[in-house]
């Protein structure tokens, strides 16, 4: 697997906004899914914008190879970075000759669809899923009022990733298959570790949020519902607090006091399971070569993976990272756009390209299973691949960007983590912004 750097939640609701005016889902398109205006017959090309480090070269060939053979027209491909992307999405998308696909993180779209950026897919999605059960946590982001406005190009969910050795030395020797299991496992190894002043059973920080919402689900919380095209703040309901009561006594017993007020990166979460100061982390299939990179020595077979337990007697949702297939409103190339992101969107694109080739995850359920019976599946993934079955993402609200951007959700994973607040206290604190911020209008 390479290393990613996934961008799941650009603050791109207020540029949008600015440039593309009007916030009503859709407005902006003349073109209804399946439309064949344009000038498809005139102008043979397409230009796709695919984001840097997303797919390879090789699979944005073979996607082009393909849509070429089928149409005989060309592909203008563009690489785009991912600095500034999200003013120049907005400026492109509202212009009279925008990109006809662009490449999106899976909870961008929301915010270029609101604005009428993105073209209404609705009524393709049967044949571009060709049956399949997409993966939630792609399809969700790209659905805004029942409307679809991205087809999920791949995935990469969140599970346990676990130190074998560590695991072993504490006597255990098989996965854990529920809640009660996965925390006697944990004991165990705190225990034999209980000198180690610098190790931790399983290392959580504090503002390590998209954790916090797996226990929120798991307990039949959320953070936010829509009710008619309303978004409003629910992380201060009875059962959301509930899973934030259970993550934080997750938390508080089996991470350090110190991990309480820091996130992910410093220190960095691949770093402290390289060196083996902690038992296991809750991250995606990046973490792997990232690990393998900070110890030399560590390799594949060292690492195992396995989807996170939860408290409800299922595993928890997965918090999914990963991107989506946009077509531009104003496409002048409506039906060859639909066609190059149908093939994308195949099954020989997903298993020869995305997964064996990329090592994405597929984007389909059924995909997913697929490429676990492939005699070259690694054992390490298999954790990755059963949470995404049961996957889900932030709110597809065109505002939750904000939320991300001023780290108001951190704040309050950290004063539930410290206890500088009850948790009741700092859900209905949040609550109160997030009410503010998914409220505001473009």
């Amino acid at each position: 697997m390479r290393k990613k750097t996934l961008i799941a939640g650009a603050a791109v609701a207020t540029a949008i906004a600015l440039t593309l005016g009007g916030c009503s889902m859709g407005a902006g398109s003349n073109k209804k899914s399946g439309d064949s205006s344009g000038s498809d017959n005139k102008d043979k090309s397409i230009t796709v914008w695919a984001m840097k480090g997303d797919y390879t070269d090789k699979t944005l060939a073979a996607i082009n190879d393909a849509f070429t053979k089928k149409t005989g027209a060309k592909v203008k491909l563009q690489i785009q970075p991912w600095d500034n992307i999200t003013t120049k999405v907005t400026t492109a998308l509202a212009s009279s000759t925008p990109p006809d696909i662009i490449d999106m993180g899976n909870t961008q779209v929301a915010g270029f669809a609101a604005s009428g950026g993105l073209m209404d897919l609705t009524s393709l999605k049967g044949e571009m899923s060709g049956g399949k059960t997409w993966v939630k946590g792609l399809e969700d982001p790209a659905t805004i009022d029942g409307k679809l406005y991205g087809i999920p190009a791949f995935a990469a969910a969140r599970a346990v990733i676990y130190n074998k050795k560590v695991w072993s030395d504490a006597g255990i020797t098989e996965v854990p298959k529920n809640w009660d299991e996965f925390t006697a496992d944990l004991d165990k190894i705190q225990e034999k570790n209980k000198g180690n002043a610098d190790f931790v059973p399983f290392y959580l920080p504090g503002q390590y949020w998209y954790s916090a919402l797996q226990f929120i689900w798991d307990a039949g919380g959320d953070v936010a519902e829509n009710n008619g095209g309303t978004w409003k703040a629910t992380t201060s309901s009875d059962a959301s607090v509930k899973g934030m009561d259970q993550w934080k006594a997750f938390q508080n017993k089996y991470s350090s006091k110190a991990s309480q007020t820091v996130d992910t990166v410093s220190p960095s979460m691949d770093q402290l399971l390289a060196d083996g100061k902690t038992g296991a982390i809750l991250s995606n299939s990046a973490s792997i070569p990232a690990a393998k990179e900070a110890n030399k020595e560590l390799k594949d077979s060292d690492l195992g993976t396995f989807a996170m337990p939860g408290q409800s007697g299922k595993n928890q949702k997965s918090m999914v990272a990963g991107s989506d297939w946009a077509i531009a409103a104003k496409s002048q190339n409506a039906k060859l756009a639909q066609e190059w992101v149908k093939i994308a969107a195949s099954d020989e694109i997903q298993q020869n390209w995305v997964f064996k080739n990329d090592g994405w995850l597929p984007n389909s359920v059924e995909g997913l299973d697929q490429a676990m019976k492939s005699s070259d599946f690694p054992e390490v993934q298999k954790g990755f691949f059963d949470a995404a079955k049961d996957s889900k993402s932030t709110p597809a609200s065109p505002n939750w960007a904000t939320v991300e951007g001023d780290k108001s959700i951190n704040e309050f994973t950290q004063n539930v983590a410290t206890g500088s607040m009850s948790t009741k206290e700092a859900a209905q604190k949040f609550d109160k912004h997030l009410d503010e911020v998914l409220a505001k209008k473009g």
